[in-house]
């Protein structure tokens, strides 16, 4: 009897030790899973910061507002927050891209004014080369435009996200300008870009570099006669209060770049970088379309502020057209890659 009662007692010892060492087991293996699900569901927070020099009901801010924004942090979970900066708030086209490339702002929607260090990005705005909307998004969406930010993220360190739209430039002035003598003597203002320069003093006129801040005032101050942009920013930036006449030349088209501050885009997790990436899709289709679209209300809002458009006949465009043309050839010499690019572009949809 005794022999079996110290069998017994060994035999619930064993079951004891054994459970103990069990529960043990579960529970660390528990809890492992617990943290890694834990790592795994929570994506660390960040606050975008996304410069532009647009105003804010400019469509650039309408889709970065009405899109971006809200599915960023919707896709993100939440984990990432969008703040939108407007209107050069950050700083000029200039300040905010650098800013963007060293990183103290997250991201930015600049022009092309990278085409200094990375001249492939200019090849779109040479000009008349693109023909209408239809063409520019194909021809940025597709091959060219990846060969372009391939070399900007090269180049220049910044992740390019999407293409948007600026659209055609048009000269506005304070007197009317119908035809190429029009041009000689118009104190006109140019982006500080190379072909913008070349672009103006080929039509004939005084050009004077500056950036887009300080535009209105030079105008109004009669420092110029006028500016070239797409009529979207006459409108969204005043320019009918000191300007009288626009002249629908299209004789250039502006794109936008949605860029990224490389080393904060390395940081953001495989579920974040998507939200990032579908939400700058979504952004960039809706401004396209907001670009196109508004064409006609902008022209009818600005000619209700007493601004008159001046279409140009066929005699006069070729006269444009033509006193662009050594632009291309002395551009042909300095890179001669660009020859090959550009007949690329003109076939793209035809």
């Amino acid at each position: 009897m005794k022999k079996w009662s110290m069998i017994l007692a060994v035999i619930l010892m064993i079951t004891t030790v054994l459970a103990a060492c069990g529960g043990k087991t579960d529970q660390a293996s528990g809890n492992k899973d617990s943290n890694k699900e834990s790592e795994g569901s929570k994506d660390k927070s960040y606050t975008i910061k996304v410069a532009n020099y647009y105003a804010i009901d400019h469509p650039q801010n309408v889709a970065l507002q009405e899109k971006f924004k809200p599915l960023v942090e919707e896709k993100s979970g939440g984990s990432l927050k969008v703040e939108i900066y407007e209107n050069n708030k950050l700083g000029g086209e200039k300040e905010f891209y650098t800013g963007v490339r060293n990183g103290t702002i997250e991201m930015g929607i600049p022009g092309m004014i990278m085409q200094a260090d990375v001249p492939k990005m200019g090849v779109v705005e040479r000009p008349f080369l693109l023909r209408d909307f239809k063409h520019a998004k194909e021809v940025l969406n597709g091959p060219i435009g990846k060969e372009m930010t391939d070399e900007l993220e090269k180049v220049h360190g910044v992740h390019a996200l999407a293409w948007s739209a600026n659209g055609f430039r048009m000269v506005s002035s304070n007197r009317e300008v119908a035809s190429m003598k029009d041009f000689k003597g118009l104190r006109l203002r140019m982006p500080n870009t190379p072909v913008f320069v070349e672009l103006g003093q080929a039509l004939g006129a005084n050009v004077s570099p500056m950036p887009l801040s300080e535009v209105f005032t030079a105008m109004e101050q009669k420092v110029v006669d006028g500016q070239d942009n797409p009529i979207g920013v006459v409108k969204s930036s005043g320019f009918y209060e000191v300007q009288s006449h626009i002249l629908e030349s299209r004789h250039g088209f502006t794109p936008n770049v949605l860029i990224v501050n490389q080393a904060f885009w390395k940081k953001l997790s495989p579920n974040q970088k998507k939200a990032v990436e579908e939400a700058a899709i979504e952004y960039a289709d809706y401004e396209w379309k907001l670009s196109e679209e508004s064409y006609e209300s902008d022209k009818k809002f600005l000619q209700g502020k007493g601004m008159k458009f001046v279409t140009p006949d066929e005699k006069f465009m070729s006269e444009m057209e033509k006193a662009v043309q050594p632009m291309y050839e002395s551009y042909y010499k300095e890179f001669p890659w660009a020859k090959e690019m550009v007949e690329k572009i003109k076939q793209q949809g035809k």
